[in-house]
């Protein structure tokens, strides 16, 4: 949970937002978000979600089975291991999707 948090508070950072500003347009209170992002409280999904919607984030679930290969697979760009690299080679799949969403 402690990495999550973190990323939203430097996701919230990034975004040049204060926790009061996140917090207003979240419908939390200030006191919650910095509570979260100090570690103090253990917050519910839902506040976690909606805190991610306003920052333009997209939380998911991944097992943790499977975490290191989603990690080394976002790390490629989207290639998967051993996949050829040049112009011959197959497009990554994340660059098809940044594709599609244009």
């Amino acid at each position: 949970m402690i990495q999550l948090t973190e990323e939203l508070e430097k996701a919230r950072k990034a975004a040049s937002l204060s926790q009061e500003a996140l917090a207003t347009r979240a419908g939390l209170s200030r006191m919650t978000v910095q509570r979260i992002e100090s570690g103090q409280i253990d917050p519910r999904l839902s506040t976690l979600l909606e805190m991610a919607r306003v920052l333009g984030l997209e939380l998911m679930t991944v097992p943790a089975a499977l975490r290191p290969q989603l990690e080394d697979f976002v790390r490629s760009g989207g290639r998967l291991l051993g996949q050829p690299a040049g112009a011959g080679a197959p497009p990554s799949i994340a660059q098809s999707l940044a594709d599609e969403g244009r």
